[in-house]
């Protein structure tokens, strides 16, 4: 008996899609503008994940995705993946909302190496099925729900398939149906949607079922349930079945600034081939297909010494990091490295902010109450450039060492307002080049706030009042610890991080 707690994770890992294949569960969810991205993880009871791999460590090299001038893909990116396998390969589907295509990744093995291709259109939300009579499709779209058969090779429309809208929503203002995920259960066609309550915001799972793909779906909302009093819903993911027969949902729920988590909910079925919820609880158990696995972190300390235990794949520098950790936007190559027990950045352009520094090393933050310190040195940096740690999401903020003319200065910096201007808050003259500096963050009871502290005097000295954050729609993640450095003056500077310590 494996023992768990809801929300798992306790991280932003949003719209999840959840398959088994054998003993193993693999999870993907959206990843949006951190790099590598479209991650998947593995699980071997439903309750304790690890990463297991990446889809892609670039995707198309657009000026917005490495963050060229002042362009970026923040709220675009990578969205809400189909993970599938079928026939001895394993498949994910997305949309990234600046491109006028799909994107499908296939691989022999979860671990990859994934091959990327195309599917000509945008398909929303969509959903990989795989009918019995070997016949593919696509069900996507909002507020109308669209299926369109593929052609095998899933490169575009089948020329004369099927290809009609299978749920319609009422016109409104709430959110209309989307997140498909279709499966075929007990002989039926059962399709799992995300909703809302049409008189207020309050997130809803619905269900759809048919007899066949081109005969009456019939369904609505099956589940309007909460969970810690947060009143936003729990909604939008995968099902899976486990090896003895049972059934569970791996849906998400909002829980402000820390992002939106996975919570595992029972399945059963009635005898009209709908699904039956479970009451979403805090305490849930299930059964591991391997008790004894020892699973290894999704946020962890670094020392940086360039031999990490569970490394990334993608060979070269990356090889050199540890998995947990995601650049935000695409990493220029050639000015960040892995040497000597220290992660360095050497600034390659001029940046008005940390939102458009590269090379931004991020691990997400973790509820209820999370920390993160780092050991900063700014020796080679050019007058005008700020590096140190950041607590990056739309209502950022940040402490780090700014080179002047005269020296050094320690800064605080943080936003209010997704769209406004950042202030300082602090400004403080150091006579070191290296500090070492802390972020705590605190989610208990929606708190949402951030802390900024720097090493001084044998204890740790706060920088600022505490800074309210925030889930912002211009981000639209969770928000993270990330280590940054940008210049505003000249380029070619280089700044060194070192011993970075991450607590719960």
């Amino acid at each position: 008996m494996a023992n768990g707690v809801n929300p798992l994770i306790g991280m932003d890992f949003p719209d999840p899609d959840v398959i088994r294949v054998g003993d193993t569960y693999y999870m993907i969810s959206t990843t949006m503008h951190f790099f590598p991205g479209g991650q998947i993880l593995r699980s071997y009871d439903l309750l304790h994940w690890e990463i297991c791999s990446y889809l892609y460590y670039t995707l198309e090299s657009t000026a917005g995705e490495t963050l060229d001038e002042e362009n970026t893909i923040y709220g675009h990116g990578m969205w809400a993946a189909s993970l599938r396998y079928h026939d001895g390969l394993f498949y994910a589907v997305f949309i990234a909302h600046e491109w006028d295509r799909t994107f499908l990744f296939t691989a022999e093995k979860p671990e990859g190496p994934w091959e990327k291709r195309y599917i000509e259109g945008i398909y929303h939300d969509c959903s990989l099925f795989f009918d019995e009579d070997g016949k593919t499709y696509l069900v996507y779209g909002n507020r109308e729900i669209r299926l369109t058969e593929m052609k095998s090779d899933l490169s575009a429309p089948q020329p004369g398939g099927l290809d009609r809208i299978i749920i319609q929503d009422a016109p409104g203002a709430f959110l209309g149906y989307e997140g498909s995920h279709l499966y075929r259960i007990n002989g039926k066609y059962v399709l799992f949607l995300i909703h809302s309550n049409q008189q207020r915001w309050f997130r809803t799972q619905a269900c759809f079922i048919s007899d066949q793909l081109d005969g009456q779906w019939e369904g609505g909302d099956v589940l309007a349930s909460d969970l810690d009093g947060l009143n936003s819903g729990v909604a939008q993911g995968g099902i899976v079945d486990t090896p003895d027969g049972k059934w569970y949902a791996v849906l998400f729920q909002d829980r402000g600034a820390v992002g939106r988590i996975p919570v595992l909910i029972p399945i059963t079925w009635n005898d009209c081939g709908y699904p039956v919820f479970g009451k979403v609880s805090k305490k849930i158990n299930t059964v591991s297909t391997r008790n004894e696995y020892q699973y290894a972190p999704l946020a962890d300390s670094d020392s940086f010494t360039g031999e990490p235990e569970h490394g990334h794949s993608g060979g070269g520098e990356w090889a050199k990091l540890k998995d947990i950790w995601q650049f935000n936007h695409e990493p220029a190559c050639g000015y960040w490295r892995i040497v000597e027990g220290s992660f360095r950045i050497r600034t390659d352009k001029l940046s008005r902010s940390v939102e458009y520094a590269r090379n931004t090393l991020t691990q997400r933050t973790r509820e209820p109450r999370c920390a993160a310190e780092v050991y900063v040195n700014g020796i080679n940096m050019n007058d005008g450039d700020v590096a140190g740690i950041c607590l990056l999401t739309g209502t950022y903020g940040l402490i780090g060492i700014e080179r002047t003319c005269s020296g050094f200065d320690l800064v605080t910096i943080a936003r209010n307002d997704g769209k406004g201007e950042e202030k300082e808050l602090n400004r403080v003259s150091i006579t070191k080049s290296s500090v070492r500096l802390r972020v705590e963050v605190d989610f208990t009871d929606r708190r949402d706030e951030v802390c900024f502290f720097w090493w001084q005097d044998d204890h740790w000295n706060k920088a600022a009042p505490a800074h309210p954050i925030r889930f912002t729609l211009d981000h639209f993640t969770g928000c993270r610890f990330g280590l940054f450095m940008y210049s505003t003056r000249k380029a070619g500077g280089e700044a060194s991080f070192r011993k970075f310590v991450y607590t719960v």
